[in-house]
This record gives structure tokens, C-alpha cells and sequence, in this order.
């Protein structure tokens, strides 16, 4: 592929993938007034139901990129909202764990279900090479925005 082609390629992406940001960041802040919660708060629940266990606020600071501080009231406000409750860790009772409430998680699944009927279609003519390179876009792009959020909060930019 010539120089030039691959630039415009390159381009494309670029305005493709902002479009795509921006369309995931505006249906994102949809789903979230549609339940009351902060875009936030609904991504970090997001990733809650994702934990096999129940997590302390600091591995939700982890999974947010939220100081500690900022964690802790935004468990408040999942708390508040029914779909978090802290519990004492039974191993170490010194320490307190976030626990998604099932009830409130198998509604938000609902929930999740009538909105994305029709993802898995996108995919129907697609061939399984080209869904692992739609993963491992995923994955390194997810990777590399942790860094980028990394530098943006530390100053580095």
C-alpha cells in the first residue's frame, strides 16, 4: 500500500473512531439519566458486574481512575441508588468490601438486553479472524487509553 493510501486510511480512522467515541459517550449519558446515575457511576457499575467478587473502593479507584476520595462517594451514590452495598469482608472484618445488590444487577442485564438486541447481528458476516481483530483492537485501544487517562491525571501532557 502506497504512502498516500495509507494515509488516508490512517485519517479515516481517525474521524471514524471520534465519531465512535463520541456516539458510545452520548448513548453512555442517555443510559445514565435514563437510571439517575452519573455517566460515571454507570460505567463503574458497568465494571463492577464485570469482578467476580465483591471489591474494596480502592479497586474501584483502580477500575476508574478515581482518586480514593472520589471513589468512595461515587460507591455512595451506587449505594444510594440500590445497586451497591458495602459489607465487611468475612476473612479481614477491618475490611469493607462493595458488593453489587443481584436483584438491582439482573434489572440493569434487562436492561442491557432491550438496548443491545441487535449487537451480536452486527457481527453476523464477519469471519472469526476478523472478530479477533476486533478484539484485540478493543484490547489494545482499552490499554492504551488507561495510559493516556494516566498521563492526563498526572499532568504529563
Amino acid at each position: 500500500m502506497s504512502g498516500n493510501a495509507r494515509s488516508r486510511l490512517l485519517d479515516e480512522l481517525s474521524s471514524v473512531s471520534r465519531r465512535y467515541m463520541a456516539s458510545y459517550a452520548l448513548f453512555n449519558q442517555a443510559v445514565a439519566d435514563h437510571l439517575g446515575l452519573h455517566p460515571t457511576d454507570l460505567q463503574c457499575l458497568n465494571l463492577l458486574t464485570l469482578e467476580r467478587e465483591p471489591v474494596t473502593t480502592g479497586r474501584v479507584a483502580e477500575l476508574t481512575g478515581l482518586t480514593t476520595g472520589s471513589a468512595t462517594r461515587l460507591v455512595d451514590r451506587l449505594e444510594r441508588a440500590g445497586y451497591v452495598v458495602r459489607e465487611r469482608d468475612a476473612g479481614d472484618r477491618r475490611r469493607v468490601l462493595v458488593a453489587t445488590v443481584p436483584e438491582k444487577i439482573v434489572e440493569f442485564g434487562r436492561m442491557w438486553d432491550r438496548l443491545g438486541g441487535g449487537w451480536v447481528a452486527l457481527f453476523d458476516d464477519l469471519d472469526d479472524s476478523e472478530l479477533t481483530l476486533l478484539i484485540d483492537h478493543m484490547r489494545r485501544t482499552t490499554e492504551f487509553s488507561a495510559a493516556q487517562v494516566t498521563r492526563l491525571r498526572e499532568g504529563r501532557v
